[in-house]
């Protein structure tokens, strides 16, 4: 089963409310930073990485997937409310910063997905909103933006990842650390 909902387009827009279930917060990290090694899918171009979730109690179990109207595809693994994966399935437009690189004062924890509003059912959850995609010139960093830059709180949630909340309490963006070269053809 299946809930959609709009963060909106790319042009300015007024403030917007947050879909009802789709509210995330910031917790502290319960036990040892988790690892996460990013994988290339070098048939399909998909970027992967997960880690196993440590929460207890309820919450979405299943996956966002983040839609844009160009066609870009993020999808985020959800393990009790918390995220702990992250595929880029279709990559919008990948703009190149020489140097970005990510932000080097972190707090280590965890960011929850409320599902108020979701359905027990339900195990996959649409969000529409815009994304977009800049690394650095190695193509080591990339940082993954859900709707317009704003303001936000940053947690590192795993050794490579890296999640922004807003300050309304939205899902804003990811940063990818340490990601490996894409294969070349003849490492296939």
């Amino acid at each position: 089963m299946r809930w959609t909902a709009s963060f909106g387009s790319r042009r300015p827009s007024p403030p917007r409310a947050q879909p009802e279930g789709m509210d995330a917060r910031i917790e502290p990290l319960a036990g040892a930073l988790p690892s996460l090694a990013w994988r290339w899918d070098p048939e399909t171009d998909i970027l992967s990485g997960a880690f196993k979730g440590n929460r207890a109690g309820g919450g979405l179990t299943g996956t966002v997937e983040l839609a844009d109207e160009l066609g870009s595809i993020a999808v985020v693994d959800v393990h009790n409310g918390v995220i702990c994966g992250l595929d880029i399935v279709v990559w919008p437009e990948v703009g190149t910063v020489a140097d970005l690189a990510a932000p080097g004062k972190l707090t280590d924890g965890r960011v929850v997905l409320s599902s108020k509003g979701v359905k027990a059912a339900v195990t996959s959850v649409e969000v529409n909103a815009p994304l977009s995609v800049m690394t650095n010139r190695t193509e080591s960093v990339f940082h993954l933006c859900v709707g317009p830059r704003r303001d936000v709180d940053l947690v590192r949630a795993a050794d490579r990842l890296l999640i922004e909340v807003d300050r309304d309490g939205a899902l804003a963006g990811f940063w990818l650390t340490d990601v490996p070269p894409f294969p070349a053809e003849e490492d296939l």
